[in-house]
């Protein structure tokens, strides 16, 4: 007795290659179109303001700071004292005296340290973070002196040899002094603030 043949089963021996392409093709499908795709181990680093590090309420004007206290080598903690002090992080305040926007800078004092337009925030963040650099560098990391300087300008600091005997100078010093909570800044290389003041990327 003869049975009969089947043409297409000579076809068999290519059985495995198909179910392992259509093992494939459903696997890759899934992958593309699930949702919930688990995404893969690489990690993206992303930059973070330390936690201690004040914060005004504004996300933009706080990574300016974060910022300008890297390339100056200035804690930024201290930026923060004195901006919180000078303005209450208001771009627009002008003193009645003619000094402008976060840092409260006199013209002359902007104009100094490259500052076209103080009533830009970046602007005038850099120029007074060079400035409060400067400073701390002059009087060997004094913050009172170095804030003094920045209240009253540092020919006065000089005059009395110390804090100027202004009632308006004093109460900044102490208020800003109490609010940062140091008396000595040292005195850093940008690469070097990074560490200490844990400002590395």
């Amino acid at each position: 007795m003869k049975f009969p043949r089947f043409p297409h089963l000579r076809s068999a021996k290519f059985a495995p290659f198909a179910l392992f392409s259509l093992f494939c093709l459903t696997n890759v499908t899934a992958l593309i179109f699930n949702p919930v795709t688990p995404v893969a181990a690489a990690t993206i680093h992303r930059e973070q303001i330390p936690a201690d590090i004040p914060v005004s309420g504004d996300c933009d004007l706080d990574w300016t700071i974060f910022h300008a206290a890297q390339r100056e080598g200035v804690d930024p903690r201290l930026i923060h004292a004195v901006i919180h002090q000078e303005s209450g992080y208001d771009a627009k305040a002008v003193s009645p005296v003619g000094a402008r926007g976060v840092m409260q800078l006199m013209p002359a004092t902007s104009k100094r340290f490259n500052c076209d337009d103080p009533s830009n925030r970046t602007c005038n963040v850099e120029a007074g973070t060079k400035y409060l650099a400067w400073l701390l560098k002059r009087f060997n990391g004094d913050v009172k002196l170095a804030l003094a300087g920045y209240n009253a300008g540092e020919g006065a600091v000089d005059k009395y040899e110390g804090i100027p005997p202004y009632p308006e100078t004093q109460n900044y010093v102490t208020k800003i002094v109490s609010n940062y909570g140091k008396t000595y800044h040292p005195i850093l290389t940008p690469e070097e603030a990074r560490i200490a003041f844990h400002l590395a990327d």
